[in-house]
């Protein structure tokens, strides 16, 4: 991508879209086209080809999704299926008939069969079932997966996909209803200790193992993916390491400085046992993490104790 290269960020007041800004900003791309959610509805078909035909966009980062953790994929699968398969096939579509350059779209991790070998390997993608809690959600995202492959296929277009692991950072979901395990356990920990609560109630066992991956980091590799790769198989993105929920709470304790009791709903749901991702595709390509966990993390408290004093 030239610097001067017209960019659409799709997405881009979210977790990974705001995230791919600021790396693009950071790397001197100064075109970046966006719009509101207010301005441009990616579910409508019509709205989003008049926007291409009036923007052009070289180039298309697919960040926009409807996102949500486990309790919020249970209680809203329809929305997660109809919302994320509009807003993909509308988008990809369009670059396809207004001749984008490249687009680069973003799926999940949860796309892997729920009983995945570890760690997982892009190639076993539909070769199991999926986990339910989140099922919904992860056809959409295959779905946009294998548009971006026969789109690829049939008509030639430059459209690849990437897999992120388990993401965290700045601009994140706090929502205790509808975020993701790490900002919920980020959230919960900051309020025992303010309102100095004796204990914490987790839900789950604390066994599964995840990995997480520093949004910045997987905005940079992503502009990364977008100049240095171009092939019809997709590329998982993650660190390579994973950590039990049990850990990631200590960890998390630690930062917020809470000094009370973790206790384990073990009536409640733990989702999938173990995600891993292989990314030895990614590291091949010249691509590695730069940010740990802790720092990370003690990033994204920073941030989220900044949020309150401005609220």
């Amino acid at each position: 991508m030239d610097t001067q290269a017209k960019i659409y960020v799709a997405g881009h007041t979210g977790l990974v879209g705001s995230a791919i800004m600021r790396v693009l900003n950071r790397n001197g791309y100064t075109h970046i086209c966006t719009r509101e959610r207010s301005q441009l509805d990616l579910r409508n078909q019509q709205a989003v080809h008049e926007f291409f035909e009036q923007e052009k966009p070289e180039y298309v980062f697919l960040a926009a999704a409807k996102v949500g953790g486990i309790h919020a994929n249970n209680t809203y699968p329809a929305e997660f299926i109809y919302d994320n398969l509009m807003i993909q096939s509308n988008i990809i579509h369009a670059a396809y008939v207004h001749k984008v350059k490249k687009l680069l779209f973003l799926g999940s991790s949860c796309i892997y069969p729920k009983m995945s070998p570890q760690p997982i390997k892009e190639e076993y993608l539909l070769t199991g079932l999926l986990e339910p809690t989140n099922e919904a959600y992860a056809i959409a995202k295959i779905a946009g997966l294998e548009m971006c492959k026969f789109y690829r296929r049939q008509y030639g277009c430059d459209f690849i996909s990437a897999m992120p692991t388990n993401l965290y950072g700045i601009n994140d979901n706090f929502d205790l209803n509808t975020s993701h395990v790490l900002p919920a356990l980020i959230r919960k920990f900051h309020e025992a200790k303010v309102n100095q609560q004796d204990e914490v109630v987790l839900w789950g066992t604390g066994k599964p193992l995840r990995e997480f991956l520093f949004v910045d980091d997987l905005a940079d590799s992503l502009v990364f993916l977008m100049n240095h790769y171009s092939e019809e198989i997709h590329v998982n993105i993650g660190t390579g390491e994973d950590i039990s929920i049990y850990d990631l709470a200590l960890t998390i304790q630690e930062v917020v400085g809470y000094k009370g009791k973790i206790v384990y709903d073990s009536s409640k749901p733990d989702g999938t046992p173990r995600k891993l991702l292989n990314v030895g595709r990614l590291h091949q390509s010249g691509w590695k993490h730069k940010i740990s966990l802790q720092e990370g993390i003690t990033t994204v408290y920073n941030w989220y104790l900044k949020q309150q004093i401005s609220q």
